[in-house]
């Protein structure tokens, strides 16, 4: 099969996506398909022209573009079938506030939050508590999140985020461990207990230096802890809409109770990734992953129309 592999882009996580996706490119290449690894930075004038071209889209992209529907958008034009959702709900899952009105009104255990789309006034004060945690809304890997103790930290972190451009999201502290969980076509997949060692959360370091946490998949939690993370990460991924596969991101409090953080439609994809040593502990290895993912991506042949549709 022809694959148009895309990656790069120019979000802060740039980089992120370029390690990914070599190694997809490697275990793609190794399965027999053909691959044109295409760097969004310098071809996205090229995109629709490309896609035409090529058999299957893998995206391979963090924050925007690609997680916001941008890209999907495009290849549905092209019609260039692709892994994982659609633009609508890559879009509603990317924006975190809208997101969490989702979980809200579906019923779905999240915290308390507050939307900064621009820097508040000096008079303004948090509806939410102190301790509690500043994040950029659209933002991905942890990157500009910060736990803030009184209104100088929150400043302080406010500003970080406003100055890269980006819109802020409050959330209400919940301590806990971090639990996250993937979805792979109708089905849940066994969840991850990530224990940072040096951090008091999951943050930037913690997810991407060398022994920054432990990720013991599956988690030693009880069963009904496993079974709840399951339920509410399929349950979070059908309210967004989601198609293909998803990660859900919760915090376990100490009373045992699960609150959903956020969900990715493009979690990171390295065999060691969160999403591949679910597939793992399920019996999929990350070549057997990546052709799951594109079965589930091919649309399905409408009936006497030989024209595949994407739902």
């Amino acid at each position: 099969m022809k694959i148009l592999l895309i990656a790069g882009g120019w979000s802060n996580e740039r980089e992120i996506s370029l390690s990914g996706a070599r190694a997809m490119e490697k275990t793609l290449l190794a399965r027999g398909h053909g691959v044109t690894f295409f760097d969004l930075l310098t071809g996205f004038d090229d995109l629709l022209g490309a896609a035409a071209e090529h058999d299957f889209a893998f995206i391979n992209l963090h924050g925007a573009p690609g997680e916001d529907g941008l890209v999907q958008a495009m290849l549905d034009r092209a019609g260039c079938p692709y892994q994982g959702s659609g633009p609508a709900g890559s879009f509603l899952a990317l924006h975190k506030a809208a997101a969490k009105q989702i979980f809200r009104q579906a019923g779905l255990p999240t915290a308390d939050w507050e939307y900064l789309p621009l820097p508040p006034e000096e008079s303004w004060q948090p509806r939410l508590p102190y301790p509690l945690f500043a994040k950029s809304n659209t933002g991905g890997s942890s990157l500009r999140l910060g736990r803030a103790c009184d209104r100088a930290g929150l400043d302080a972190k406010l500003a970080e985020i406003f100055a890269a451009g980006d819109e802020a999201l409050l959330e209400s502290e919940v301590r806990g461990r971090e639990v996250t969980c993937g979805v792979l076509g109708g089905d849940a997949l066994p969840p991850v207990l990530i224990e940072p060692v040096d951090a008091s959360f999951f943050d930037y370091q913690s997810k991407y230096a060398v022994g920054g946490a432990r990720e013991i998949c599956p988690a030693p939690l009880p069963p009904p802890v496993l079974a709840e993370a399951r339920k509410l990460a399929l349950a979070a991924h059908r309210a967004l809409g989601l198609s293909g596969y998803s990660r859900a991101d919760f915090i376990l409090a100490e009373n045992g109770e699960l609150s959903l953080l956020e969900v990715n439609t493009l979690p990171g994809m390295t065999a060691t990734s969160l999403v591949p040593q679910e597939a793992k502990a399920a019996g999929l290895d990350f070549g057997d992953l990546l052709e799951k993912l594109m079965e589930l991506g091919r649309p399905p042949v409408s009936a006497g129309s030989g024209f595949r549709t994407r739902a």
